[in-house]
């Protein structure tokens, strides 16, 4: 009698878990986008293993603040802007949707750009690459299911798996590995743009803001948290290991051949890293691995600057509602999907841009973190707020990295010093 409780107390425990994972997976998926993996592969093309160790150690600081997410978003039930107009009024509210449509903008940029990258590659142009991307995406989503576009998503990230890949191809040398990882030249402005860069790359306002909201859209309680947080946990791991795995591709091989070397296109990242693979395979591995990040991505920022506007102004928002049911929230992540791929379809540079992205998402933490700190101290139930040793661990770890950041941005930018 004893064992059949236990098994089925283990049963239970298992069928919860799997019904929980979804959201933190997906968004820790999203955050390994197409920007984050130029970010990375520039700095290991231009810092060869010196940004390594910082990819290493952004996993705890990326657990800390979505784990705040999942907190706020189960033991609340709302989404993350609708949370900061009840607790600190419309004025902030606006002001948090704001910075997350700057930041979603920048993100929609950077996963377009990782399409047409790929579309040249195999010689198509860009118009006729980001039509089929936006047609996709938003063929995804208008099936009026969380459950539906939460598998979509998974499905889709899954390809950037093929990232190790490429990382093992290029076989790195691991006492240089070793040895680069250990060498800081933080006295460098450009090292320490390049810093700041790969911190922005990591803790992004749609990520906070898709979370919590689709934690809310699950109907997500209590009895979950701890199964939200082994979700939120495992993908916070794998999303850094990827970005170590794309940095070290590029350090052992673009940044071995040309130590000055600067990526100005996402074929360029392909046609280096590949010859060793061989043309075809080595081609199709890089391309599968952008475009699941891309897609992924840009279905999850899409869909947060939905949540977060229906948030705010009130209008219905639930991946539950069809279409015709939900007007505003289908047709910000609409404009917000065709907009995109406007923009990358007229635009030079994608490296750069996507470089800057990183960069401007890292000025944006103070307001980022500011809010979840603040609604993690005052919105939750007693029981569940910060407090003690671990508020301050966590105010101390946010005002490092936000120092970090800012500091990196401005610095690599020219207007510190």
């Amino acid at each position: 009698m004893t064992e059949v409780t236990v098994e089925g107390v283990r049963s239970t425990r298992i069928a919860r878990a799997v019904a929980v994972f979804g959201p933190g997976m997906v968004v820790m998926l999203a955050d390994t986008d197409v920007g984050s993996v130029i970010t990375a592969g520039q700095s290991g093309v231009q810092w060869g293993y010196r940004l390594l160790a910082l990819q290493l150690i952004l996993v705890p600081i990326l657990y800390l603040v979505q784990e705040l997410t999942v907190r706020l978003g189960i033991f609340t039930g709302r989404g993350h802007g609708e949370l900061i107009r009840q607790t600190f009024g419309p004025i902030a509210a606006w002001v948090s949707v704001l910075g997350l449509g700057v930041a979603t903008v920048g993100a929609l940029v950077a996963e377009f750009s990782g399409v047409a990258g790929v579309g040249e590659l195999y010689g198509l142009p860009r118009y006729a690459t980001l039509t089929v991307a936006a047609v996709a995406l938003l063929a995804v989503v208008l099936t009026g299911s969380y459950r539906r576009v939460e598998r979509l998503a998974i499905g889709l990230g899954i390809f950037e798996l093929a990232f190790f890949i490429v990382a093992w191809a290029a076989h790195p040398d691991l006492g240089e590995l070793v040895k680069g990882s250990l060498t800081i030249p933080y006295n460098n402005k450009d090292y320490v743009y390049l810093a700041a860069a790969n911190i922005g790359a990591v803790i992004m306002p749609w990520m906070i803001f898709y979370q919590q909201s689709a934690i809310a859209d699950k109907r997500l309680r209590p009895e979950h948290y701890s199964a939200a947080r082994w979700d939120t946990a495992v993908g916070a791991l794998i999303t850094q290991v990827v970005m170590a795995a794309v940095l070290i591709a590029c350090a052992a091989t673009i940044g071995v051949r040309q130590p000055d070397a600067s990526l100005t296109t996402v074929g360029e990242m392909s046609e280096a890293l590949t010859p060793f693979m061989g043309s075809v395979a080595g081609k199709l591995v890089f391309s599968v691995g952008v475009l699941g990040a891309a897609m992924v991505a840009a279905i999850v920022c899409s869909l947060a600057f939905a949540w977060g506007l229906g948030e705010v102004t009130g209008y219905r928002r639930s991946l539950e509602y069809r279409p015709l049911e939900a007007r505003w929230f289908y047709g910000a992540y609409a404009v917000c999907v065709g907009g995109g791929a406007f923009i990358v379809a007229i635009w030079p540079d994608l490296v750069a841009l996507n470089v800057g992205v990183q960069v401007m998402n890292a000025l944006l933490l103070p307001l980022v973190l500011g809010f979840l700190i603040a609604l993690s101290i005052r919105a939750l139930p007693e029981q569940h707020r910060l407090r003690g040793w671990y508020l301050w661990v966590v105010v101390g770890v946010s005002v490092l990295t936000c120092a970090l950041g800012v500091f990196g941005g401005f610095s690599g930018a020219g207007l510190l010093g």
